[in-house]
């Protein structure tokens, strides 16, 4: 009998630590995220989508800011996963890799811009309490995860294009064969 009621006692509890859990994002990091995503659709609004349209067209010229700059730039404006749609300025051979850059960063921003993927917080958060239980801070972690992303995002970025372009190629090879 003892062993139901501790099974049944920590079903619960276990439904009793979600809720608490939940309410302690309620009144913690949602109003942030609020804030943050407000901030960041009234500079959109501020600085004005024709001139952000302007900048991803310029910044994809050079294949270091268009592994690094453009990425970073679409995840923190569009956040996840809108970030996505800023591929549209680029060439069909490039947008593979401005895929796998800017889908490969919104991990690493959450410690500095939580707003840019709220569901990687989670993830996140749990790092992070590790971190704090260590009595460590956070503000090193989130700076070396944003670093360490960028140049992950570069290299993926430049790898991705070049595979892209070999496969291309070769299908249009094959084609061209096959005719």
């Amino acid at each position: 009998m003892d062993f139901l009621v501790k099974l049944a006692e920590g079903f619960i509890g276990m439904f009793q630590e979600g809720g608490d859990t939940f309410v302690g994002l309620v009144t913690g990091i949602i109003p942030l995220l609020i804030a943050l995503i407000t901030f960041v659709n009234a500079l959109i609004h501020l600085i004005g989508e024709e001139r952000i349209n302007r900048l991803a067209e310029r910044s994809t010229k050079n294949i270091i800011l268009r592994y690094t700059l453009f990425p970073v730039l679409s995840v923190f404006f569009l956040t996840n996963p809108m970030a996505y749609t800023f591929g549209k300025f680029l060439p069909e051979k490039q947008k593979p890799a401005f895929y796998d850059s800017a889908v490969s960063f919104v991990h690493p921003v959450t410690g500095l811009f939580p707003h840019a993927n709220p569901a990687e917080l989670f993830v996140y958060m749990g790092i992070a309490a590790g971190i704090t239980e260590l009595g460590l801070s956070l503000g090193p972690l989130a700076i070396r995860y944003f670093l360490v992303g960028i140049i992950v995002i570069l290299i993926r970025g430049i790898v991705t294009e070049k595979i892209t372009i070999y496969m291309m190629n070769k299908r249009e090879k094959q084609m061209a064969n096959q005719q």
